[in-house]
């Protein structure tokens, strides 16, 4: 594709980085931005700066936060229920469906041997902790994980881990499709998943 300035070329190639994006879309937008008022560029440079500098982590629930505090405990919900979910996506689209009012345990990814992700990588081990030192507070740990051979898997392994508590322990309703990505699941198939939930057996116990 043949550029009138390597500035616009530079723009296009950043912006294309982005999942989504081709070459065409990214041209696009950069011509658009070139046409905005200086003070539009600049407030979308300085938020995505802020975006990158400045984003915390929750370091009980691990949702992207303003602070590392855990701001969910100011919100009214239930404390006896935990969802599990891969990313902080999963989390919005679950909030969706208004169906859920318990807490939230944001794993950072899933288990692929394959991408080098293995258990240490993940915050299953604060999860195991909430679940254990919540004085049986906690009755339900609800694995809310695509629906793939890695989500699997990783459910398989949290299971193992919470058997020797006495906490209930059920994954979303396969109306997810198989091989789908909770994210982009509609929210009345997720919110219906979600209220018809079914108990995770671990097969062989």
């Amino acid at each position: 594709m043949q550029y009138p300035s390597k500035l616009i070329e530079d723009a296009v190639t950043e912006i294309s980085r982005l999942p989504g994006i081709g070459k065409k879309t990214a041209l696009r937008l950069a011509l658009h931005l070139l046409k905005e008022e200086e003070s539009t560029t600049g407030s979308l440079s300085e938020a995505l700066i802020n975006l990158r500098q400045k984003t915390k982590y929750c370091k009980m629930c691990h949702v992207i936060s303003d602070s590392e505090d855990c701001t969910c405990q100011s919100i009214r919900k239930d404390g006896s229920i935990i969802c599990v979910v891969e990313d902080t996506p999963d989390v919005i689209a679950i909030q969706n469906t208004s169906q859920f009012y318990g807490y939230f345990h944001v794993l950072g990814g899933i288990i692929s041997p394959i991408e080098g992700i293995g258990p240490n990588e993940l915050h299953i081990d604060s999860l195991i902790d909430r679940v254990k030192n919540s004085d049986g507070e906690i009755k339900e740990v609800i694995l809310a994980l695509s629906t793939t051979m890695e989500g699997d898997t990783t459910c398989f392994y949290i299971a193992k881990k919470l058997k020797p508590f006495n906490v209930k322990i059920t994954t979303i309703a396969r109306g997810i499709p198989i091989g789908g990505e909770l994210e982009y699941t509609d929210e009345i198939t997720l919110g219906r998943s979600i209220v018809q939930r079914l108990r995770y057996d671990l097969e062989g116990d």
